[in-house]
């Protein structure tokens, strides 16, 4: 026979779960749904190693574009572009980030509003979407929209300054 308390310690931990995944998914939403029919590829992270973030690191300097709501991540270096682990890269660039100015800016508001240190996961989200940001600012036309992602970069960039300030204060 169970104890009479069994079922209320379930019910407690599935609340218990359920609110903490809520909590996690409220910067990067779409990490969590699956997009490509693969379940491995739900809350991808690329970095798993010193190895991964060398790989980001050249993979960056060769020059890689993440292009816009519909189109794919661009990797110049054909030999960086076909690795295996690009796959993982290339399912963050283009399902998780946001891409969208208004998706920018409420991800920026919740950064800004957040008292805890990112996790890998979202930090290396943020610095993703900080590419994003610069590659779309480098490519706008109009002054409005310089402007509008101008700010978007600096609270992005605010943000990462933030998680690595020892103090984790703002600056």
């Amino acid at each position: 026979m169970t104890p009479w308390w069994a079922p209320l310690a379930v019910v407690y931990l599935s609340v218990h779960l359920a609110a903490a995944q809520h909590h996690r998914r409220a910067l990067f939403p779409a990490a969590y749904r699956i997009k490509r029919e693969a379940y491995s590829l739900i809350n991808p992270t690329f970095q798993n190693s010193v190895e991964d973030v060398n790989l980001l690191f050249e993979i960056l300097l060769a020059g890689m574009q993440i292009e816009g709501e519909d189109n794919a991540m661009l990797i110049p270096d054909v030999e960086l572009a076909s690795l295996r682990s690009v796959e993982k890269l290339d399912v963050i660039c283009e399902d998780v980030l946001p891409k969208r100015l208004s998706d920018i800016r409420r991800l920026t508001a919740e950064l800004a509003g957040r008292r805890r240190r990112l996790s890998v996961q979202e930090f290396e989200r943020t610095v993703l979407t900080l590419v994003f940001a610069a590659q779309t600012l480098a490519g706008s036309s109009s002054p409005q929209q310089r402007e509008a992602w101008t700010e978007a970069l600096l609270q992005l960039f605010r943000a990462v300054q933030r998680d690595l300030t020892p103090s984790g204060g703002a600056t």
